[in-house]
C-alpha cells in the first residue's frame, strides 16, 4: 500500500507542474472541466486524494494519457498511439497531444468528386502546411495556388482561406496551427 500512496501524494505536484507549463490558471481550468477551483487548488496542494473522476476530465483538458497524471511507469513502447478524427470527408490525425501552444496534424484529404464550392473561412490563429502526397490546392485571399509535394505554404487565418485535394486524387499534407498566432520557423541549411 506504501507504493500506492506514494503515486497518490505526486498526482497533485504532477498535476500543478503540467498546468503551469501550459500557462493555465486554476480558474481557465475549472472553467474546462467543471471542477471548482478550490477542489483543483486542494489537488495539487495534496490536500484532496485523486480519483478518476477528477483525473479523467484533467487529462482531458491538458490533452494527455491518464498515465501521465498519475505518473505510471513507462512501458518501454515508444510508439505513440493517436486515435484519427473525421471531419467531413477529411481524415485527421493530432500528431500532438498537449493543449494550446503549436498543434500538429497529419490531414489526408479525398480526391474531389467534381466541382467543389469553397467556403473560405477566418479565425484566430496562424497555420502551415506541408504537402506530403498528391497536390493541394490553396485559395488565400485573391490567390488561387496548387502546392505538389515537398511545397509549404503558412499563412494568417485571418486571411480569408480555403484548402481541398486539387484533383481525383487524395492528398496528405502535415499541418502545424498556432491559435495564438504561433508561427512556424523553418531554416535552411547553409552549405
Amino acid at each position: 500500500m506504501d507504493e500506492l500512496d506514494d503515486v497518490l501524494r505526486a498526482v497533485g505536484p504532477r498535476l500543478r507542474a503540467i498546468r503551469r507549463q501550459r500557462g493555465v490558471t486554476l480558474a481557465d481550468l475549472a472553467a474546462s472541466t467543471g471542477i471548482s477551483e478550490s477542489t483543483l487548488s486542494r489537488l495539487e496542494s495534496g490536500q484532496r486524494r485523486a480519483n478518476l473522476e477528477l483525473l479523467l476530465p484533467l487529462a482531458r483538458a491538458h490533452g494527455v494519457p491518464l498515465d501521465e497524471l498519475v505518473g505510471a511507469p513507462d512501458t518501454g513502447d515508444p510508439r505513440v498511439h493517436m486515435r484519427p478524427l473525421r471531419r467531413g470527408n477529411r481524415t485527421i490525425i493530432p500528431l500532438t497531444r498537449r493543449a494550446g501552444g503549436l498543434q500538429a496534424y497529419k490531414m489526408i484529404i479525398p480526391g474531389t468528386r467534381g466541382h467543389v464550392e469553397p467556403e473560405l473561412r477566418v479565425h484566430e490563429g496562424y497555420e502551415w502546411l506541408y504537402v506530403l502526397d498528391g497536390t493541394l490546392r490553396l485559395l488565400l485571399g485573391d490567390q488561387d495556388l496548387v502546392l505538389k509535394p515537398g511545397e509549404a505554404a503558412e499563412f494568417d487565418t485571418h486571411v480569408p482561406h480555403f484548402f481541398d485535394a486539387a484533383g481525383a486524387g487524395p492528398v496528405e499534407l502535415l499541418t502545424l496551427f498556432g491559435q495564438q498566432g504561433e508561427r512556424a520557423h523553418v531554416r535552411a541549411r547553409t552549405k
